[in-house]
């Protein structure tokens, strides 16, 4: 399992404003890289359901492949944002980041993982 290293957290805890621009940030990139994402991967893939193998000298897969990044990047903006969401949400209800770090390894502890 992938975590944020808690020096990370840390940080964006105690930088309420540096989050909150970060937030905006990832905000606005998830939404630029993902318009429109889902209609143009469909339409490459109906072009080579259509056309056959014979798209890929005219660059149909290198496109696909640039949108299947562009899909993967626009996941990662928006855990950026999810990250920032959940730890402005967390430092404005006055919930101390010992006691998330706390509830976390109780939660751990519970499931058994």
């Amino acid at each position: 399992m992938l975590t944020i290293p808690r020096a990370a957290i840390g940080f964006l805890f105690r930088h309420a404003l540096l989050t909150f621009l970060l937030l905006g940030a990832c905000f606005l990139a998830f939404g630029v890289t993902s318009v429109n994402l889902f209609v143009l991967i469909m339409m490459n893939v109906n072009l080579f359901i259509d056309y056959g193998l014979m798209v890929i000298e005219d660059g149909a897969l290198r496109q696909l492949a640039e949108l299947l990044g562009l899909a993967l990047l626009s996941g990662v903006f928006y855990l950026g944002f999810a990250v920032c969401d959940r730890t402005l949400l967390r430092r404005l209800t006055g919930e101390p980041l010992r006691a998330c770090a706390l509830a976390r390894l109780a939660e751990i502890r519970r499931s058994g993982r």
